[in-house]
This record gives structure tokens, C-alpha cells and sequence, in this order.
């Protein structure tokens, strides 16, 4: 049995904390979270998801507003841990922490790495249209995600997921990989080997990445698409009199047509079809500014649309 200290905060890192809490191979003596921060429309004080589950596990939780603080390592230090685990913590930890477990900290990374280090790799994957993504279990050191590889397990990505569903897929994926060769790694029986060459960058994906240059592909609005749902969503402005109003698209999917790029080509309860610079896009589900998120044809209900409307983004 090994002592494990696991860090993560947001809910993707939960599977890998309960499949651990559950093993027979391993005690998880202390989690490691951001600190709470207020959320939602009133702005109250959250827990985050894994201190909510560490608390229901029984697993004493801590919450330093910086690991790399010298007073932190050392209360990790006197922990005492065989290995530290990680999965989507949100800071950097210094070399002084990453060398106070005998058998080092591994981390739980969503991309089959070396492809898409950094803070978006799911996003990522779907905004590029792979059609492949995975899981990388490393060991870390002091760059971002450049630590030797342990294990990889893939997953395809089809036209239907989206960054939620390839999300939840990766957390569970993570958890299963996690369990099955951490042993193998502690054991010696699997060492670490250097990343290959072809190394990418996932930057930090903001709400300016959801709006829609009509001028693009209908493929790559599409993928824009899925990629930024749930957060931050993709928009447009639809020219109205006396002034344009954003119009949120939560899904769609590619159709042909063409046209001048953002002219509406058609109107339908089945979605309405948008030229773009090479084919169409048919929007399926869509929300206005203030309202709810709709199917196009409770949409089309309250509000009408017309052939030859534009949507731009001014």
C-alpha cells in the first residue's frame, strides 16, 4: 500500500480521485485543491469538485493559494508521500515540490502527448478536427506537460462529441489508466520514456475564440462548434434593425450550399442553412442574447428569420 497525495480541482479530476480512494493498491492521504472561489449568478463560495468528493471520501483537504509557497512543501514534506497524483490542478509546481515524493509526481494529461501541451488540449483536438484523441500518464518535471511518458490510452473522436463529451470520456479513460499502470510505474516495471519530437502548444481558450468568421469553411465552423461547447459557446450577430444582436450556436452541422459567406440561404424546422466560405452550415440549436437555449424550431417559433439575413460578427 502507498501513501498517494492527489491534486486536482475541477470535475474532470474527480474519476481518478475515487478510482484511487477505491484501490487496493493505494491510501490517498490528503488532497490538494485551488482555493474555493465565489461562482455562478450570485456569486457564492464554491467547493471546489474535488474537495466536495474528498470531503465525502473523508480525505483531509488542503487549498494553498500557491503550492509553490516554501511553507506548503513543507507540509507536503511531512506528509510523507510515496508518489503525488495529478490531474487538471491549475498551477505549476516547483521543482521543490515535484522532488519531495520518492517516486516523483505524475500527472494525468488529456492529449496523446506531445501533441497539445498546455491548458486546453481538449478544446484543442476538436477545434482542429482530429479525429484521435487520448490520455498521457507522465511523470512531471519542471516544463509544461515535457515529462517522460508512462502510458497513452487513445480514443476516436467523431462528429458527434464535443468538448463535453470527449471531457467526460478523458476523466474516465484518465481514472481506468491511473489504477492500471500506476503499479507497474512504482514497481519499476514500467519506466518513463522520453517525448517524442512534434511538440504543440494548447493555449488557454477565451470567449473572443467562440465568435464565427463566416468566411471560414463550413467544416471549420462546425468544429469551432463542438469545440467550444459548453464553455465559452460559439456566437454571431444577426443584422437587425435598429442594431445587430448576438445569437449564440450550440450545434450544428455541415450541409451543402453556398453563397455570399453569412447570408441565410434557407429557413426551415429542420435549421437554417448559413453560407460560408466553402459549403453551409445548418444551425440546429441556437440561443439569443437574454434568452434560452432552443432547438431551431422552438426558436423559429418566437422569432422570425428570413432568407437573405446576414449574420456577421461587427
Amino acid at each position: 500500500m502507498v501513501d498517494v497525495v492527489f491534486f486536482g480541482t475541477p470535475e474532470i479530476a474527480r474519476a481518478p480521485l475515487a478510482a484511487l480512494a477505491k484501490s487496493n493498491f493505494a491510501k490517498v492521504v490528503a488532497v490538494v485543491s485551488q482555493p474555493d472561489r465565489p461562482s455562478g449568478r450570485d456569486l457564492k463560495v464554491q467547493s471546489t469538485p474535488v474537495k466536495a468528493l474528498a470531503l465525502e471520501l473523508g480525505i483531509p483537504v488542503r487549498q494553498p493559494d500557491r503550492a509553490r509557497n516554501p511553507e506548503f512543501v513543507e507540509e507536503l514534506r511531512s506528509m510523507n508521500p510515496d508518489v503525488v497524483v495529478v490531474m487538471a490542478y491549475g498551477q505549476i509546481l516547483p521543482k521543490a515540490l515535484l522532488e519531495v515524493p520518492p517516486h516523483g509526481c505524475v500527472n494525468i494529461h488529456t492529449s496523446i502527448l506531445p501533441k497539445y501541451r498546455g491548458a486546453a488540449p481538449i478544446q484543442w483536438a476538436v477545434l482542429n478536427g482530429d479525429t484521435e484523441t487520448g490520455v498521457t500518464l507522465m511523470k512531471m518535471d519542471e516544463g509544461m506537460d515535457t515529462g517522460p511518458i508512462i502510458a497513452i490510452e487513445r480514443t476516436p473522436i467523431s462528429d458527434e462529441d464535443n468538448a463535453q463529451t470527449v471531457h467526460d470520456r478523458l476523466g474516465e479513460m484518465g481514472a481506468r489508466l491511473l489504477v492500471e499502470k500506476l503499479p507497474e510505474y512504482l514497481s519499476g516495471s514500467l519506466p518513463p520514456t522520453p517525448q517524442p519530437d512534434g511538440a504543440t502548444h494548447a493555449r488557454k481558450i477565451t470567449k473572443e475564440d467562440g465568435r464565427l468568421n463566416w468566411n471560414e469553411p463550413a467544416r471549420a465552423l462546425f468544429n469551432r462548434v463542438r469545440a467550444l461547447t459548453p464553455w465559452p459557446g460559439t456566437y454571431t450577430f444577426l443584422e437587425t434593425t435598429p442594431k445587430p444582436y448576438l445569437l449564440k450556436i450550440w450545434k450544428a452541422d455541415v450541409i451543402e450550399g453556398s453563397g455570399e459567406p453569412g447570408r441565410i440561404l434557407s429557413v426551415g424546422k429542420d435549421g437554417v442553412i448559413v453560407s460560408t466560405g466553402q459549403g453551409a452550415l445548418r444551425l440546429l440549436e441556437v440561443q439569443k442574447e437574454g434568452g434560452k437555449r432552443l432547438a431551431v424550431r422552438d426558436f423559429l417559433a418566437g422569432t422570425q428569420l428570413a432568407v437573405g439575413q446576414s449574420l456577421a460578427s461587427p
